[in-house]
């Protein structure tokens, strides 16, 4: 099955450097791929001479949800702008106990090279300007009610301007497509440019099949690979803002999902999945970002997560999946909890037959925020083992922690709540927080805890963990003889823990 639209398709040109990516159009008399008057030939050339430096950009279908907040245009160094289509996306601001959906912006595009951006506040004078993750260090340059900066490298941002972070620009600046499917490839489901309505709203997705939806794609409908295997989505389209759930991988194995814009994906029962480069907005309730399920070997590779739950889990048997969880990564990505927790571990399973969730690895993220007022679901990086299962060998390193809105930096315990949970959980143990920083005034006390003798958390681990600068180490001089070291980073460390480090 093969869905087009009249309009030009992507061609892929090979340098000896480099995958080069442009849009043209070409007649062509042989009958091959036909919509209307325009003819769709998949065409590959070698071409030396291509420039190293390269946009790629699509404009918004007709009927797709926009957003006027901001006029988005990038560039070569020395070359004509290009403007950005500036999609609206929903996201959820707390205030108290309530929510409230807010719309804010979203602008895509490909480069290679060097790129300069160009961001116009429509709504007034730009007082303060702050392109975030902070650690980029990306300092825009203000001219009243506009903003510039530059961009060597792929990255997925947030521009907020004068403080607001509710009506901002996400900008996603993508790597160039490096591979395009085969178009006349049978097995190939392709969504062109445009508006795609999906039939009962699911895409079904079967085992050999590859989805490519297209840079100026937006689907009205969920993607769902369940019972498949040998499966590839990818594209630089988008799913609706409005569609809940997003992408679904069920009880399947060999999935990779690649650079696609959506609400929500989840894997659950399934083996070896690699997500990559996808980036989830959501805004409803138990909007979970990339939520992971009784899988094992799932790689989550330079995602962005804004979401209105926790942004990204890893639980044993939950909503159907059945079984633990292995060597699951999450690395070179960015999280954004305006509900619940960035990173959350462990508090669903089965108790009846213990489980455990293991070889689990959180490796260079930047955390933008998480605002978490029930104290019971608090934690920038949160382990609590509940239903019995055991949590072991959990590593994180490299993580950047910005001055969140209200919550702990970190909460391990082994956890009983009879909302969630039929029995708390058996143990965790051999965790490893290595390169951690925090920098803000907002954290609350972290808390460290076990649950009874039998029940134990054990050799947890801090190597360089930053405080606003300051190391916490169990030989700092800073600290006076009579207080824990715990006290340093304002950690409660309770009952039933046996053997905790802070080292240098």
């Amino acid at each position: 099955m093969v869905y087009w639209v009249n309009t030009p398709l992507l061609f892929v040109y090979k340098t000896n450097r480099n995958l080069l990516i442009k849009r043209i159009h070409i007649e062509y008399e042989e009958k091959l791929f036909y919509c209307g008057t325009t003819v769709f030939v998949p065409f590959l050339v070698n071409s030396p001479g291509c420039s190293a430096g390269q946009i790629v950009t699509w404009p918004a279908p007709e009927g797709a949800p926009l957003n006027n907040d901001f006029t988005v245009k990038v560039r070569q160094p020395g070359e004509a702008w290009q403007e950005l289509s500036t999609y609206k996306v929903h996201v959820d601001q707390v205030k108290g106990i309530s929510h409230s959906v807010e719309d804010a912006s979203l602008s895509y595009f490909d480069f290679s090279g060097t790129v300069e951006v160009s961001v116009t506040y429509t709504k007034g004078p730009i007082h303060t300007a702050r392109v975030r993750p902070l650690s980029y260090d990306i300092t825009p340059q203000i001219n009243e009610n506009s903003l510039t900066f530059t961009l060597d490298q792929p990255r997925n941002l947030s521009v907020e301007v004068n403080g607001d972070i509710f009506h901002n620009l996400h900008l996603f600046a993508n790597p160039l497509e490096e591979e395009i499917p085969d178009l006349q490839d049978p097995n190939l489901v392709y969504f062109g440019p445009g508006l795609h309505p999906i039939p009962e709203e699911d895409l079904w997705v079967t085992s050999g099949q590859t989805v490519y939806v297209s840079g100026g794609a937006v689907l009205l409908g969920r993607i769902r690979i369940e019972n498949a295997e040998n499966v590839q989505v990818s594209g630089r389209g988008m799913i609706s803002p409005a569609v809940k759930g997003g992408i679904r991988i069920a009880n399947s194995q060999n999935v990779q999902v690649e650079g696609l814009i959506t609400t929500q994906c989840a894997t659950g029962g399934s083996d070896r999945v690699t997500i990559r480069n996808v980036k989830s907005i959501s805004y409803y309730q138990w909007g979970d970002g990339m939520n992971v399920f009784a899988s094992n070997h799932v790689l989550i590779d330079g995602v962005f997560c804004r979401n209105s739950d926790d942004c990204t889990t890893v639980y044993g048997t939950r909503l159907g999946f059945s079984g633990g969880c292995k060597n699951i990564t999450m690395q070179n990505s960015t999280l954004w909890a305006d509900v619940a927790h960035p990173i959350f571990i462990g508090i669903h399973g089965d108790s009846d037959n213990p489980e455990i969730l293991e070889n689990l690895n959180y490796i260079n993220i930047d955390i933008l925020d998480h605002k978490e007022a029930q104290v019971d679901y608090q934690g920038c990086m949160a382990i609590n083992a509940g239903d019995n299962n055991l949590i072991r060998n959990v590593r994180f390193e490299n993580i950047r922690v910005e001055d969140f809105r209200q919550g702990q930096l970190v909460n391990i315990r082994i956890f009983y709540n009879e909302k969630y949970c039929t029995a708390p959980g058996r143990g965790i143990e051999d965790v490893l927080f290595k390169d951690i920083t925090y920098t803000g005034s907002n954290a609350e006390l972290s808390v460290i805890a076990g649950y009874n003798e039998e029940r134990k958390v054990k050799n947890i681990r801090f190597e360089n963990l930053r405080i606003n600068g300051q190391v916490i180490s169990d030989d700092m001089p800073e600290k006076p003889g009579w207080y824990k070291i715990g006290d340093m980073a304002r950690f409660f460390v309770g009952e039933h823990v046996e053997v905790i480090e802070f080292k240098k």
